[in-house]
């Protein structure tokens, strides 16, 4: 069992910055080791959009081309932590943000929210104009 607790929402104004933090906790100690991990974004109204992924190894990323200037993806394996960085942000940021992960994941796979197996609670994210 894996399970992700987001945090480090909020409410900020535009240009602001936010880092958003993801932990794993699972019943085995080296579980984070082998997840690949995404942040998706749900904004009102809308569906679901990828924001960012990592390899389980973080040789990989992936940003969004809305966001790739801005934020950055990063992950701590000794900390079991994924972390997004988000910076110059604009109202069109305001959303829920997720995080999510797979086992042994085929980076391919890494931008499709189906293709996931864990997904944390969503952490809200406010940006004022």
């Amino acid at each position: 069992q894996v399970n992700l607790v987001e945090s480090g929402g909020g409410l900020v104004q535009t240009g602001a910055s936010l880092r958003l933090s993801c932990v794993v906790s699972a019943t085995s100690e080296r579980a984070f080791l082998i997840l690949g991990m995404a942040w998706f974004r749900r904004a009102p109204g809308k569906e679901p959009e990828v924001v960012a992924a990592i390899s389980f190894d973080g040789e990989r990323t992936y940003l969004a081309d809305t966001v790739k200037d801005r934020f950055i993806i990063s992950r701590d394996n000794a900390k079991n932590t994924m972390t997004l960085q988000m910076n110059a942000m604009k109202p069109e940021d305001t959303a829920v943000y997720y995080c999510a992960a797979k086992p042994f994941q085929n980076w391919a796979d890494s931008r499709l929210a189906a293709k996931y197996d864990y997904w944390g609670q969503g952490t809200h994210v406010t940006v004022s104009s």
